[in-house]
């Protein structure tokens, strides 16, 4: 992780994903607490390890396995620290939290999106708890290199119990992690967090 997503991870909080869905933990605490150690990584291992790319934002996301070609725009932090979320608006897209590395650097890539958005309906990660083990995700970068993930597991989790150190911690490889809300819903919002982790398997100009 480089310096300025390291001091940005520990000051942020993560916002809501939608109006009235709590958001998906805090990083503070993972950066407090973390002592170098990469936390055990849920990914599959590659037989042929992928060198780690360069610094190059995500422009576009696509999922096959449950339909998600959108859109990333970049997200930042709030005046009150907390991350910014994408706009609730009709044509919904996901967004890659910037002070986060880019998909295909070493470290835990963070990428958002609404389940719901409001009176427009479904969102960009409607159907993110579907997705399997084995299944890809491939992000498209400003640079023009599409950078292929693995998908090693999805989990549903309690806003309660949130792994802020599973999903901020330090890796020693590119990763991604896909979150939205999900589970029960309760009035305006949601009881869980939809994680799902990944690992660079291949990258192509």
């Amino acid at each position: 992780m480089t310096p300025l997503s390291r001091r940005a991870f520990a000051t942020a909080a993560t916002a809501s994903l939608l109006v009235g869905c709590g958001g998906p933990g805090s990083p503070r605490a993972a950066a407090s607490r973390s002592t170098g150690t990469p936390p055990p990584s849920s990914s599959p291992a590659s037989a042929n390890a992928v060198h780690a790319l360069g610094r190059s934002a995500p422009v576009r996301l696509r999922i096959p396995a449950v339909g998600v070609d959108t859109p990333v725009i970049r997200l930042g932090l709030e005046p009150d620290g907390t991350v910014q979320v994408p706009p609730v608006t009709a044509h919904d897209r996901a967004g890659w939290y910037r002070h986060s590395p880019t998909p295909g650097q070493v470290g835990p890539s963070v990428i958002l999106g609404h389940v719901t958005v409001g009176a427009y309906g479904d969102g960009v990660f409607r159907h993110l708890a579907r997705l399997r083990r084995g299944d890809r995700i491939v992000t498209r970068l400003e640079n023009g290199t599409a950078a292929e993930f693995t998908v090693g597991a999805v989990r549903t989790v309690a806003k309660s119990r949130f792994p802020a150190d599973e999903v901020y911690g330090d890796v020693d490889r590119p990763e991604l992690r896909l979150i939205t809300c999900g589970g029960p819903r309760t009035g305006d919002g949601y009881l869980d967090n939809v994680i799902v982790f990944a690992t660079l398997s291949s990258a192509n100009p």
